[in-house]
């Protein structure tokens, strides 16, 4: 009896395409949306994902003010901050973070969502979030 053996195809550098993804974040819940854009960061949608390797594809995420949050996370959800300085803790509500900085919500949940690795900065940096529908990559997203 002869064993039929697959080749295991291993992924180069030249072989890979970073391709751009354009995200909807209206009416979104921001778990669920976290969890999908790390995954397309990280290049698991791909039949030639490697861990090891950054495959993942350009994320432009667009209506980031419009996301929302299950229960009441709006007013007991609290991001914390520290300036370094003396009495410079700062907590600011789900709420309130959405009114004055809705992409660093965005970025906060992604990068949560993200391996700590050495990966993890050269993904963060392939998503753009955009808090209305304008956004100016135009050219690169194919529709």
């Amino acid at each position: 009896m002869q064993i039929k053996r697959q080749k295991t195809s291993v992924l180069r550098r030249k072989d890979i395409k970073h391709e751009w993804q354009l995200v909807d974040g209206e009416n979104k819940v921001l778990g669920q949306l976290a969890s999908d854009i790390a995954q397309t960061l990280m290049g698991k949608h791909k039949t030639s994902y490697t861990p090891n390797i950054d495959n993942g594809d350009y994320v432009v995420l667009v209506n980031a003010s419009k996301i929302v949050v299950t229960g009441s996370k709006q007013d007991k959800k609290v991001y914390i901050r520290h300036s370094n300085y003396p009495g410079g803790l700062v907590r600011e509500t789900f709420r309130s973070l959405q009114e004055r900085d809705p992409e660093a919500i965005i970025r906060t949940a992604v990068k949560g969502m993200l391996p700590a690795n050495k990966l993890r900065d050269a993904r963060l940096a392939r998503l753009k979030v955009f808090p209305d529908s304008e956004h100016t990559y135009h050219n690169f997203i194919k529709e």
